[in-house]
């Protein structure tokens, strides 16, 4: 029995392409944002999601960073969405607008 040469048994750097994002960066009117709380899977704590975004990763990082500085709270990004902790509906709705973008309040 003679072992395959073409198996791989452990990889840490393949030599697959990475996936990159190929959605094309929106001006900031024609965005559709929304902002919500959530409180689900945050062990019961608030944050303000906004979400809705179509620009590349170093935009969102960078909009994050200013936002999160506005708000005076920590916060993340991630899947194409901004996370703010605590209740800030009002306040992102507000700073958003004045970049440009345009949101709208969503749930309760």
């Amino acid at each position: 029995m003679a072992k395959d040469s073409n198996k791989i048994a452990y990889r840490e750097f393949g030599d697959e392409e990475p996936d990159i994002d190929d959605t094309a960066e929106l001006p900031p009117n024609q965005h559709k944002l929304k902002i919500e709380v959530s409180r689900k899977g945050k062990g019961g704590k608030t944050v303000t999601i906004v979400s809705g975004f179509q620009v590349s990763a170093e935009t969102l990082i960078s909009l994050t960073k200013v936002l999160k500085n506005q708000c005076g709270a920590g916060g993340s990004m991630k899947d194409n969405l901004i996370e703010i902790q605590g209740d800030h509906r009002q306040k992102l709705l507000e700073l958003v607008t004045k970049l440009g973008y345009k949101a709208k309040l969503s749930g309760g």
